[in-house]
């Protein structure tokens, strides 16, 4: 794969055989971060467990304490006092029902977050095949199935992230834009990592992170010293 002259210039930066602080690994990145935007800083966490077996899941969530610097876009399944409630509360969009055919018929998909009240979920249920591969089922383990609407909004437009598992057991999330502080970078990893550690599950055996790496979104990406994080 050809790559450009700025990731070629960015990647001299990185010593590929060593394992990096996250500290200076989130330094690196930002230098790297050379693009026109403000990229994201991503993390990808390898794990040596077997998503497969439903005792070596690993999924949840947690609030970033400087948030994603993105805005995110909430839906709200929801009726009657909890439907007011959710639109008091902030959320972008608010629905029952009525927006079945909109998202399954009109492909629309306009949201970054999918929240529900426990009795709607028979009605969210029908929307699996559309929101399942996207990543935007609502799930009790990551807070978003729920009756405290008002504390589910808050924390995800105050920097709460989903973390779990994909096909090849690794986790990608974000920790932040190139435009945060390293010290706000540091801040929302090692809050990140702290929540992935917790949620290892009892039958995960031997060393738990295999490889932790962090990239911005069109930087090369720097490999962590796992021993110092876990």
């Amino acid at each position: 794969m050809k790559r450009g002259k700025k990731y070629v210039d960015a990647a001299k930066l990185i010593d590929r055989n060593v394992q990096y602080d996250a500290s200076e690994a989130i330094s690196l990145v930002k230098k790297c971060a050379v693009a026109k935007f403000d990229e994201t800083i991503e993390a990808h966490i390898r794990l040596s467990v077997d998503g497969r077996h439903a005792d070596q899941q690993v999924r949840g969530a947690v609030v970033l304490p400087h948030g994603t610097g993105k805005t995110v876009r909430v839906l709200v399944f929801a009726k009657g006092d909890k439907a007011a409630e959710a639109q008091a509360a902030g959320a972008d969009f608010v629905g029952a029902e009525d927006l079945i055919p909109k998202i399954q018929n009109e492909g629309w998909l306009d949201f970054d977050v999918v929240v529900a009240t426990p009795d709607m979920m028979g009605v969210v249920g029908r929307l699996g095949r559309v929101l399942g591969p996207k990543g935007l089922m609502p799930n009790p383990k990551a807070g978003t199935v729920t009756m405290d609407v008002t504390k589910a909004i808050n924390d995800i437009k105050a920097g709460k992230i989903e973390y779990r598992l994909d096909k090849t057991n690794i986790i990608h999330v974000p920790v932040g834009k190139a435009s945060f502080t390293e010290e706000q970078l540091l801040d929302n990893f090692n809050t990140l990592m702290g929540a992935i550690i917790k949620a290892r599950p009892a039958a995960a055996k031997g060393q738990y992170l295999r490889s932790v790496t962090l990239a911005s979104t069109m930087g090369p990406g720097v490999k962590l010293n796992t021993a110092k994080l876990s």
